[in-house]
């Protein structure tokens, strides 16, 4: 038996994960290119990502009502919802989560 090699561990503390990624900006997600099926929940997942007084922009094929209500009641309120694009092609809407 061989000693164990040490693993090397990535300082957690650090502000960002240290694959060499930036969190910088907005975040958009397009979930035209997103199976039907699990849209909804891509999005659910993405949103549960985004931190007190943070945002992200949502592009969908078409205006996402049914969606924003499910949000509505998950969050209970915590989530603001803003136009930005509303159609014909494509609804992109600013997701942020209140602080």
């Amino acid at each position: 038996m061989t000693a164990a090699q040490p693993l090397p561990v990535s300082d957690i503390s650090a502000p960002a994960c240290g694959c060499g990624c930036s969190d910088e900006g907005e975040p958009e997600l397009d979930v035209r290119v997103i199976p039907h099926a699990i849209r909804h929940a891509t999005v659910f997942g993405a949103l549960g990502a985004v931190p007190a007084g943070g945002s992200m922009r949502l592009v969908a094929p078409h205006d996402p009502k049914p969606l924003l209500a499910q949000i509505a009641e998950r969050e209970s309120g915590a989530i603001e919802v803003t136009y930005l694009v509303t159609g014909p092609d494509a609804w992109t809407l600013r997701l942020a989560r209140r602080a």
